[in-house]
């Protein structure tokens, strides 16, 4: 069962690091006409999962502290939409149609089909899980070969594009894996924003993340509850749609619930606000007392 949004977001306010100086100062200027907002740049971001001894588990990573954005802070894998992701051949996907994608994640049918392959090329790159198969119905069994290390790092550096990268394997993306989760869209005041798509997916059996390096200088598999518990007492540092989607996913026993729930999910967009009041800066969602209309 679902945890309940109000103890979710309990949560997250009791783990917030709170809101940066930076971010006041240009609330304030945005809110007085002096400035504009950046533009959100779109984005996906996959929750792994995975039964453990212990229950439901989720992959995170820790962003180099050299990282513009979210230095320091444990993540999901994820990122900007490549443009190059829209081009992947209809006959090389699995799964529900763009179109139907589409209406789920708010966007355009080539939009929803970017944010698609974003989300499983990005979930490669930053874990060496490759959601995608020979055929429909299949999933590859092993990516940790050197020429699957050689072909990530320059799907990375961005030398080869994934659409080429599934033609020359012969692969289809399984968009059937992927269920949607969250729709969270960068704070105005933050000067490097994005329009992020968020999905689960099970880790595929046979395959394995590995440390790859690169952006993250640490991952680990952990239970809902124990990262949270661990950001409670300072050990990991997280950006809020981070610790709220644990503290949703903590209600959840197995990651079949998860996929179930994924699939029934009415996904809300999610606009925090940066409130200055004459005492105190907050951060507040959409649900909460004193959001801007």
């Amino acid at each position: 069962m679902a945890a309940d949004p109000a103890e979710a977001l309990a949560a997250l306010r009791r783990l917030s690091r709170g809101v940066p100086g930076d971010w006041t100062e240009r609330a304030l200027r945005i809110q007085a006409g002096e400035e504009e907002a950046a533009p959100a740049r779109d984005a996906s971001t996959v929750v792994l999962l995975r039964d453990g001894r212990e229950g439901l588990e989720a992959y995170l990573l820790r962003r180099v502290a050299t990282m513009a954005f979210a230095a320091g802070m444990y993540v999901y894998p994820g990122g900007r939409v490549d443009p190059r992701d829209a081009e992947l051949p209809v006959n090389a996907w699995d799964g529900p149609p763009a179109d139907d994608w589409a209406g789920i994640l708010h966007a355009d049918a080539a939009v929803a089909r970017a944010l698609v392959c974003a989300a499983v090329r990005e979930t490669f790159e930053e874990s060496g899980v490759l959601l995608a198969g020979e055929h429909a119905g299949e999933v590859v069994a092993d990516t940790t070969g050197d020429d699957w290390e050689t072909e990530r790092q320059a799907l990375i550096d961005r030398s080869l594009s994934f659409a080429s990268l599934l033609e020359r394997r012969g692969l289809v993306v399984r968009a059937d894996l992927l269920r949607p989760w969250a729709h969270w869209i960068t704070p105005e005041a933050e000067p490097r924003r994005y329009d992020t798509r968020f999905f689960v997916a099970a880790l595929p059996e046979g395959q394995r993340t590995r440390d790859v390096g690169g952006e993250a200088d640490q991952v680990v598999w952990l239970r809902p509850q124990e990262a949270l518990r661990r950001m409670a007492d300072g050990d990991m540092f997280m950006m809020p749609p981070t610790a709220y989607t644990l503290a949703e996913l903590s209600g959840y026993d197995t990651v079949d619930e998860v996929l179930e729930a994924g699939s029934r999910r009415d996904v809300k967009t999610v606009l925090p606000k940066i409130v200055v009041d004459a005492d105190e800066t907050r951060l507040l969602l959409p649900h909460e007392e004193g959001y801007p209309a």
